[in-house]
């Protein structure tokens, strides 16, 4: 479970792996009572006997079925789902694609960019033009890369997750070369620093996790 972190019209989200998401509940349960669980689109709602309310958002989506909509939820945020990852910052980018939170296939790849330069009038103007066509060409490889690594898994992709540097992502993903990648984007965008091997392996533990967004009573606005 990832650490809880505010949010917006208050209470806390909280990231809680599928794999814990029932043992989660109970402990839910236990602290703030019995809960009336309602659904509302994608989102699963519970409400407890002191008034705690919790939103829950499965990673990939989800459509109640025959089962109680707790069940079929804690189901299909088990499900082990084909997912792309595209990781983008200024001079490096990473592209994998998971089954489940199995690495498929990856690539890491840098490319240098000029660093920032004290100089003023002209030189930092020309440092200036040489760092735009220096992420011009970041922008080539990685929507090159992203090409190469997600095309022949797009039929097979529940979704696209991306982090990084956004503006960079979405310059990426608006290439016409990934014109099938791009639909398949979903939130949340990831949290992640220099796109390196290591982060790319972890990043399973972002995006298959289920979004929760808790209020207590006394976190109410």
């Amino acid at each position: 479970m990832s650490r809880a972190r505010p949010a917006a019209g208050g209470g806390r989200l909280v990231d809680v792996a599928p794999e814990r998401l029932g043992a989660w509940l109970d402990g839910v349960a236990d602290r703030h009572g019995a809960f009336d669980v309602t659904v509302e689109g994608e989102l699963l709602r519970v409400t407890c006997a002191d008034s705690t309310t919790l939103e829950l958002r499965a990673p990939f989506g989800w459509e109640p079925g025959a089962a109680s909509p707790l069940t079929a939820f804690t189901v299909a945020a088990r499900a082990p789902r084909r997912a792309g990852v595209l990781l983008v910052r200024r001079g490096r980018w990473a592209v994998g694609v998971f089954d489940g939170a199995d690495l498929v296939v990856s690539k890491v790849d840098a490319r240098q960019v000029q660093g920032r330069t004290a100089a003023g009038g002209w030189s930092q103007q020309r440092y200036a033009r040489r760092r735009g066509h220096q992420t011009d060409a970041v922008v080539e490889h990685a929507v090159e890369t992203a090409a190469r690594v997600l095309g022949p898994h797009l039929d097979g992709l529940a979704a696209l997750f991306a982090g990084g540097d956004r503006l960079l992502v979405d310059t990426v993903l608006g290439d016409r070369a990934l014109t099938g990648a791009a639909p398949l984007r979903r939130e949340p965008f990831l949290d992640v620093g220099e796109p390196t091997k290591v982060v790319l392996l972890a990043t399973p533990g972002q995006f298959r996790a289920v979004r929760v967004h808790l209020v207590e009573p006394h976190e109410r606005r």
